[in-house]
């Protein structure tokens, strides 16, 4: 079902500049109509985002592969995802192969994006809980994506990437954010790499938007 309209839709952001062939390849595999609802699912391959509820929305596809990109995944990583929403981005991470952890704050997008997870056999660990304190347990992370923008960048969040990890995160005011790209170069050295400009809903949190 709609297996021409997500190949129209990877050819699309193939003309954008994603080159990552496992991400395409993703992107060419879930079923994003899964994570949107009923009454938009004839929308669901419109590169645009979508809402879902619960003042949240399903990403526009080109942040999701962009972002995806941007944190270089390989087969095994293990991924801590912040705003698991509708689930999407979670899935087209675990499609990669990676080793997925994410946090939702909202309990119905949680409980709702659990039970889609466990429907179609999408193996991916979820948490309610403030995205902004990570999820130490499962840490050190090779990855970190922040799906809602933040005023700052969340040491907790600094401090569960492993050397070499990157973290890809919205940040700036409510309205607009550049993403940042960060790579842990030592315990306490980042590269930092910022593409403007992007829109996301807040990220609310101890160490992120207090409401």
């Amino acid at each position: 079902m709609y297996e021409r309209e997500r190949l129209d839709l990877v050819e699309k952001l193939r003309k954008r500049g994603i080159s990552d062939e496992n991400v395409l390849a993703a992107i060419a595999q879930v079923e994003r109509h899964l994570f949107v609802p009923d009454l938009l699912k004839n929308r669901a391959y419109e590169d645009v985002a979508l809402p879902i509820g619960f003042g949240q929305t399903i990403s526009q596809p080109y942040t999701v592969a962009f972002m995806t990109q941007a944190l270089k995944v390989k087969k095994g990583d293990k991924i801590l995802e912040i705003g698991t929403g509708s689930g999407y981005q979670a899935a087209i991470l675990e499609k990669m192969g990676a080793r997925v952890y994410s946090i939702e704050r909202q309990i119905d997008l949680h409980l709702r994006a659990q039970k889609l997870f466990d429907q179609y056999n999408i193996r991916v660990a979820t948490r309610l809980g403030d995205g902004t304190l990570g999820w130490f347990e499962f840490s050190p992370y090779d990855g970190i994506i922040v799906t809602a923008g933040s005023p700052t960048v969340p040491e907790n969040l600094k401090k569960q990437l492993k050397i070499g990890g990157r973290l890809v995160i919205p940040v700036g005011d409510k309205k607009s954010q550049s993403l940042y790209i960060i790579e842990k170069i030592a315990e306490d050295k980042f590269d930092i790499e910022e593409v403007r400009s992007f829109a996301f809903v807040p990220l609310i949190g101890k160490e992120g938007w207090q409401n």
